[in-house]
């Protein structure tokens, strides 16, 4: 054994210590003082007050009244809403509707538009920004009114008809017609989901392709056995998305109804109505109830397509997600 082996590692001297926890500490402040807008964000419009509308929601409260005087009433307002509210599970029905309709086929559009997008020709960049255009209004009061001005009865819908003979239908004021045009509205706002598609076209291998042509597959095979496997990812992206968007909809019933949810509560949408509780009737302790009902019910519904994702969704990289 040498002596070199024997020489003792060197020691940092004891006040490099103290100076390195300082400098830690530093750098730890200099992260919160950044994160202190996004902190206050969350406690201020998110944290702080889905506590209140917790504790509203066993209360008879009215906003007409002060905080402090709440009436608590335990689990009256859930009671309510289960067992003696007839417009609640009508409201129900038409967001599970809407949703089981919408989703589905704004995504098969968001697809089919991504599939015929995904070439190199001139200007295909042009209909891309076009396809895309209606998705940045998406959601917006101005649009919504467009469309309800398209689909009364004086509309450039019924126009449209008029050319070939066809007598239109105030399709908005028409309890069958009206959900139908609102589902109508959200599929024709495709340009999101559209994009991500087209994003994940382009990361399939064109090898696979290539390798299928030569051993003689057709293109419904190729879009069967390669294109939707290799984009199952991106379709449990948007799937999920689209299901909470689609839960959630509520500008284009307003603007539709007036805010009523009408014709016949043909268009009383879960928010709708939750509105129509909080903000017309002044219960906002029944709407808090009808809002935490449906944040646990949305969360229900995420993670069972996060628990049956892993059945039908391939990552290339074969790990589980």
């Amino acid at each position: 054994m040498t002596a070199s082996t024997l020489t003792p590692a060197p020691v940092a001297p004891a006040a490099a210590q103290p100076g390195r926890r300082v400098r830690r500490r530093r750098e730890n402040l200099a992260g919160y003082v950044f994160l202190s807008p996004w902190l206050l964000g969350l406690l201020g419009i998110t944290a702080i007050p889905m506590l209140i509308s917790l504790y509203l929601s066993f209360t008879d409260y009215s906003p007409l009244i002060p905080l402090t005087e709440a009436n608590w009433i335990g689990l009256e307002n859930y009671r309510r809403m289960f067992t003696a509210d007839q417009s609640y599970w009508h409201a129900v029905q038409v967001t599970v509707t809407f949703a089981l309709v919408a989703v589905p086929l704004k995504l098969a559009a968001a697809l089919g538009v991504a599939l015929l997008l995904n070439r190199t020709m001139r200007g295909i960049s042009v209909f891309r920004g076009l396809f895309y255009l209606p998705s940045l209004l998406g959601g917006s009061v101005a649009l919504a009114i467009v469309w309800v001005s398209m689909f009364n009865r004086d509309g450039a819908f019924n126009s449209f008809l008029a050319l070939f003979g066809i007598e239109g239908l105030p399709w908005v004021n028409d309890p069958d017609w009206a959900l139908s045009t609102l589902i109508l509205l959200a599929v024709w706002q495709f340009g999101a989901p559209m994009v991500i598609f087209l994003a994940g076209l382009k990361q399939v291998p064109t090898e696979l392709y290539e390798a299928a042509s030569v051993d003689g597959a057709s293109p419904w095979r190729k879009f069967v056995h390669i294109t939707l496997p290799m984009l199952s990812p991106v379709i449990f992206f948007n799937l999920v998305l689209e299901t909470i968007n689609g839960f959630q909809g509520f500008t284009s019933a307003f603007v539709l109804s007036n805010g009523t949810g009408g014709p016949v509560d043909s268009t009383l949408m879960y928010t709708l109505n939750l509105y129509i509780a909080g903000f017309v009737d002044l219960n906002m302790g029944y709407a808090s109830a009808m809002a935490w009902v449906f944040l646990l019910v949305i969360g229900a519904i995420t993670v069972v397509l996060f628990s049956t994702g892993r059945f039908w969704v391939h990552y290339s990289d074969n790990e589980e997600r």
